[in-house]
C-alpha cells in the first residue's frame, strides 16, 4: 500500500486493503453524544476485537440472519496502520496511521447476551465491517477535524466530528500501542456518535468520512451497504441462539439511558404495571367528571383539570392511571441526540400497560403532532386506557378511527420534531396547566379530564356517586313540579325525605 493520494477502490474489503488485516480493533464509547445517549461517561477508552473475516462482504450487502430482529448500523471513522506502533506517544501516534476511511461497525443485538461482553457473535458476522469506498491519506488530514455522517435510505441519521470525541484519535493509537503491537494493515474502528439504530432488510445504509475544513474537501465517498434477509436459522443444538429483551431492544434502537451510570445494559422501558382494581374502575366509569371535580374542590384541590384539551371521542369515558411522557422545545442538536431511534416517546408507548393513560407534556404547544395513528394503535394493542396530550395530534382521522380515547389540543399535520424533542418518561409532568405524576388517576368525559391523587380516589369517587344519587332524586322532584328552594340542595324537610328514600333503597 504505497499510494499518497485518496484511492478509488471497489468491491471487497480485500480490494480496498492490499491484504486482510491481522486484527480489527474496535472502540466502545468515544463520542460525547453517544456517551450521553448511553448514560455513562468512561474515564478511559475500552476495546474489543472483530475478526478480519467480518470484512468479507463481496457485494456491499449484509445479511440479517434468520430469526433475528436487531441488526444495528454504526457509522465510524476507520484508521489503517501504515507503520508498526509499539509504545508510541500521542504526539507520535498519527505518524503511524497511513489511511483513513469510512466504516460501518454493524452489530446484531440479538446475540449480545450470548456474547457476555465479547461481541464475537454480535459483531463478528461476515460482512459486519464494510470499509471504503476510498482511502484518504492520513498525512493530508487533521485528526481533530474529521467528520462522519450516516444515512439510511437517504435520511441523515448520524453526524458528528472528531471535535466531539472523548478520546482523540492519536490517543487511541497510543493507548492501544502500550498494550499490543499495532502492525501495518491493522484497522482501528474509532467508535460511533449518537444516532445508531436498527435497520431492516431492504434498507440501504451509507457512511461517509470527510474533512470539511480542508482545502479542496477530502472525502471517502459514501460507503453503501444494503441489508438483506437471511434464510438459514441458527441451530440450537450447536450453541447459543438469538434472544432479545427490552434492554437489548432499547439499546439497539438508540435509547438515552435513564438508568444508573456505568451499567452495561441500561435504558430498558419500565415494567408493565398491574391494571386498576376492577371495582374501582367501574365506580369511576359511573362518576361524571363534574361530580368528581366538585368533590376535589371541596377538599381544597381546585387545579386538577387538564385544561385546553378536547376529546376525539366525546361519548367515551376515560379512566386509568397515568403513564407520563415529557417533551421539551425543539433544538436541532438535542433532537439529533434524543429524537431519533427508540426515543422516549416510543419507549413509553411500547411500555404502557393495561388501564394506563399516556399523559404527554407538550407545554400547550399545538404547532405539531405529538402522536399519530401508529402510536395510537400501539397504545390500544398494549391495553392502554387512553392518551391525553396538551399538544396536537397528526393523522387525526386515522387516530380517531383507532378507537382509543384521546384528548388533545387539536389537529396538526406537522411531525413531532417541528416543535418538540421527546425527552423522558415516567416523571412528573405538567399537562394542560396541572401537575400529573405517574400513578395519578385520570378520568375524562365530554366535560374534560381530571387528575385525582391515588390516596384520595376511593373517598372522592364514593362521595361523587352519593352526590349523583342525591342530584338524581332532586331532579325527579323538580320534574314533578316542586320548586328548587329548599330542595336544591335538600334542607330541612326535604333532607329528611331524601335520607328516608336513600335508607329504603
Amino acid at each position: 500500500m504505497t499510494t499518497d493520494q485518496p484511492t478509488d477502490l471497489s468491491g471487497t474489503a480485500g480490494g480496498l486493503l492490499a491484504e486482510r488485516p491481522g486484527k480489527i480493533v474496535a472502540v466502545h464509547l468515544t463520542y460525547h453524544s453517544r456517551a450521553d445517549e448511553r448514560g455513562r461517561r468512561p474515564a478511559h477508552p475500552s476495546y474489543f476485537l472483530k475478526p478480519s473475516s467480518s470484512l468479507a462482504a463481496t457485494d456491499r450487502t449484509v445479511e440479517r440472519p434468520a430469526g433475528t430482529e436487531l441488526l444495528a448500523f454504526e457509522g465510524e471513522i476507520a484508521l489503517v496502520l501504515g507503520r508498526t506502533a509499539r509504545r508510541v506517544s500521542p504526539a507520535e501516534a498519527w505518524d503511524h496511521v497511513a489511511w483513513v476511511t469510512a466504516a460501518n461497525d454493524l452489530g446484531l443485538y440479538d446475540l449480545r447476551t450470548a456474547d457476555k461482553g465479547s461481541n464475537l457473535r454480535s459483531k463478528g458476522g461476515d460482512g459486519f465491517t464494510p470499509l471504503g469506498p476510498r482511502l484518504l491519506d492520513a498525512r493530508a488530514l487533521d485528526p481533530s477535524a474529521l467528520r462522519v455522517r450516516t444515512w439510511v435510505d437517504g435520511e441523515l441519521r448520524q453526524e458528528d466530528t472528531t471535535a466531539g470525541l472523548l478520546f482523540a484519535l492519536p490517543l487511541l493509537v497510543a493507548d492501544l500501542s502500550q498494550h499490543l503491537t499495532l502492525e501495518p494493515g491493522d484497522v482501528i474502528l474509532t467508535g460511533t456518535p449518537t444516532g445508531s439504530s436498527v435497520v431492516v432488510p431492504g434498507e440501504v445504509v451509507e457512511v461517509e468520512v470527510d474533512a470539511p475544513e480542508a482545502q479542496g474537501t477530502l472525502s471517502t465517498g459514501r460507503l453503501t451497504t444494503t441489508v438483506t434477509q437471511g434464510d438459514v436459522p441458527f441451530d440450537p443444538a450447536l450453541g447459543a441462539v438469538p434472544a432479545v429483551d427490552d434492554t437489548q431492544r432499547a439499546e439497539a434502537w438508540g435509547v438515552r439511558s435513564e438508568g444508573p451510570a456505568g451499567t452495561d445494559h441500561d435504558g430498558a422501558p419500565p415494567a408493565v404495571v398491574v391494571g386498576m382494581d376492577p371495582d374501582l374502575r367501574t365506580r369511576l366509569h359511573r362518576a361524571p367528571v363534574a361530580a368528581l371535580s366538585a368533590q376535589l374542590r371541596s377538599r381544597g384541590l381546585d387545579d386538577v383539570t387538564v385544561d385546553g384539551v378536547v376529546p376525539l371521542h366525546p361519548g367515551q369515558k376515560l379512566v386509568g392511571t397515568a403513564r407520563t411522557l415529557r417533551f421539551v422545545p425543539n433544538r436541532p442538536d438535542l433532537f439529533r441526540a434524543h429524537g431519533g431511534g427508540y426515543n422516549a416517546q416510543k419507549r413509553v408507548f411500547d411500555a404502557v400497560g393495561p388501564d394506563e393513560v399516556i399523559v404527554i407534556e407538550a407545554r400547550g404547544e399545538a404547532g405539531s403532532g405529538t402522536l399519530g395513528d401508529i402510536l395510537a394503535i400501539r397504545a390500544r394493542e398494549r391495553g392502554a386506557a387512553g392518551i391525553v396530550t396538551d399538544g396536537g395530534v397528526r393523522d387525526v382521522t386515522a387516530v380517531t378511527e383507532v378507537g382509543i380515547p384521546v384528548y388533545c389540543a387539536g389537529a396538526h399535520p406537522a411531525v413531532l420534531g417541528r416543535k418538540h424533542v421527546p425527552w423522558e418518561g415516567d416523571v412528573t409532568v405538567a399537562c394542560g396547566g396541572t401537575t400529573v405524576q405517574p400513578g395519578d388517576v385520570l378520568v375524562g368525559d365530554a366535560d374534560g379530564v381530571l387528575v385525582i391523587p391515588p390516596d384520595l380516589v376511593e373517598e372522592v369517587v364514593d362521595a361523587a356517586l352519593a352526590k349523583e344519587d342525591e342530584d338524581a332524586w332532586v331532579a325527579e322532584q323538580v320534574a314533578a313540579g316542586h320548586p328548587v328552594e329548599g330542595l336544591f340542595p335538600p334542607t330541612g324537610a326535604w333532607r329528611e325525605k331524601y335520607d328516608a328514600w336513600r335508607a329504603a333503597r
